[in-house]
């Protein structure tokens, strides 16, 4: 007996997703990792902080700044990737 070919493949329909806005997403993610945030205004304020010691001719307060701006930036960073580990291990 010769077999016909195969019957055809139906697709499968795709999933539809909401548009999301730069704003929702933004608050999505904030709501996801609340410390990244914090971090970035942390290391703006201390930056910007700085800068104007830097400009008022504070050497020393501003070294400090540029000190503190690098441990802010650490702090940020390790949030990043913190939030990124428990996401992974959450997806599991």
């Amino acid at each position: 007996m010769a077999a016909g070919p195969p019957p055809p493949l139906e697709p499968s329909p795709l999933p539809t997703f909401a548009e999301e806005g730069f704003g929702e997403k933004f608050m999505r993610k904030t709501r996801e990792n609340p410390l990244v945030p914090l971090g970035c205004l942390c290391t703006v304020s201390v930056l910007a902080y700085g800068l104007i010691s830097f400009r008022k001719g504070n050497t020393r307060r501003s070294q400090l700044m540029m000190r503190a701006r690098v441990v802010a930036q650490g702090f940020t960073f390790a949030a990043l990737l913190g939030g990124m580990m428990a996401t992974a291990i959450k997806s599991r």
